[in-house]
């Protein structure tokens, strides 16, 4: 989050307020209230897991890359977070849509002069 370049092309106000939210202070602020709370009022963790990330931590303890997805999904629920998501299969989503869009705009070259070029990118932070 601290790299995020801040362009506003990602998001809407509305998805701002919940990236402010995305930080390790927040994240062991509620941890270590809902540890002080009743269960009844804990606030909801979820984290998502970037595909990316996963060959750094399996590198880094020399572990394959499931494993290394199976021990940080399971010190992320140690730690009290309650739903760990993998974001590969988003990733696969968003690379498809890409490719039918691109190929949309190919069959359309000669018919609109602004088909392509194409830009397609994924978040620089």
């Amino acid at each position: 989050l601290s790299d995020c370049l801040a362009c506003d092309n990602c998001m809407t106000s509305e998805e701002g307020a919940r990236v402010f939210q995305q930080n390790q202070k927040e994240l062991f602020r509620i941890l270590n209230l809902n540890k002080k709370c009743d269960t009844s009022k804990h606030k909801v963790l979820a984290v998502s897991i970037c595909p990316q990330s996963l060959p750094y931590f399996a590198a880094k303890f020399n572990l394959c890359v499931n494993d290394a997805a199976k021990r940080l999904c399971g010190f992320l629920k140690s730690l009290g977070v309650h739903y760990v998501f993998d974001t590969t299969i988003a990733a696969d989503f968003s690379i498809l849509e890409s490719q039918r869009e691109f190929v949309q705009r190919y069959q359309r070259r000669n018919q609109e002069e602004h088909a392509l070029p194409m830009f397609a990118s994924a978040c620089p932070g």
